[in-house]
């Protein structure tokens, strides 16, 4: 009896093994969810963005690193993305060094229908939250966002465009009305390697003329890299900010490491 239990004990464990190695995601597949901001799939993006030549001088240099949670829901019909910048500008009242802290925060949420002929998208309110220090428009904001995707066999390219304006908060501090756009073209290949462009279009309407928008081009690549049994998403890009703000730099740099959890 023993037996006959010991022996149904690993015949269903490998069962459960073949299960699990047969819904293994290949490096491919993975490539091509990592480059879907809708895909049904928990995911950890930490993004590095620098930014080199900034100030009077063209001398200095800014970094955000952008802490980005993406979580889905209700089997993948709505996907909330949250982006928490870490901020590092310099002092520019001093001749070197800089000073870090919270910028605000951003949160998503997009509804998304079942995708049909490999075209997918989603639409939802974006709300800015407050942190209230140096690094924030000490302003609270309400906008939408709208994302459009399409997959092939090979490519996976589409947009993003949002708008946040302020509704609330310190009547001291200039009122928020921003715009964001962003296009992605990936095409990937063989054992997880995918080449990118993904610049993001920014425009502060509240700026005066000349001043308002920063307009990157650029692009880069990456890889899927299994960590264990866990994928990680590795990529770097690089851009030319072509139209861009006074004292704001011309070159930037970014890399992301993102943790993947597929179902």
């Amino acid at each position: 009896m023993k037996k006959n239990i010991t022996t149904l004990f690993i015949l269903l464990t490998l069962f459960g093994f073949s299960k699990l190695h047969a819904q293994e995601k290949t490096a491919e597949e993975l490539a091509k969810m990592s480059q879907n901001p809708l895909a049904n799939m928990m995911s950890f993006p930490f993004q590095n963005n620098t930014t080199f030549g900034n100030g009077a001088e063209g001398d200095r240099t800014s970094n955000t690193l952008n802490i980005q949670p993406v979580l889905p829901f209700f089997n993948g019909h709505l996907i909330t993305r949250t982006i928490i910048p870490v901020v590092s500008k310099p002092n520019f009242t001093e001749n070197s060094g800089s000073s870090t802290g919270i910028g605000d925060i951003s949160s998503t949420f997009f509804y998304s229908p079942t995708s049909k002929n490999g075209l997918t998208w989603g639409v939802g309110p974006t709300f800015l939250i407050n942190t209230n220090n140096d690094f924030s428009s000490h302003k609270f904001g309400l906008g939408a966002s709208l994302l459009v995707i399409k997959m092939s066999n090979k490519m996976v390219y589409g947009f993003l465009l949002a708008n946040v304006w302020s509704v609330a908060g310190d009547k001291n501090y200039s009122d928020v009305n921003s715009f964001m756009g962003q296009y992605f073209v990936n095409m990937n290949f063989p054992k997880g390697w995918y080449i990118s462009s993904a610049p993001i279009i920014t425009a502060n309407w509240e700026a005066t003329d000349g001043n308002k928008w920063i307009v990157p081009f650029g692009g880069g690549g990456g890889k899927i890299v299994r960590i264990g049994k866990i994928p990680f998403n590795f990529q770097a890009q690089a851009f030319y900010n072509a139209v861009r703000p006074d004292n704001y730099g011309g070159f930037s740099t970014r890399f992301q490491i993102q943790l993947m959890l597929p179902k």
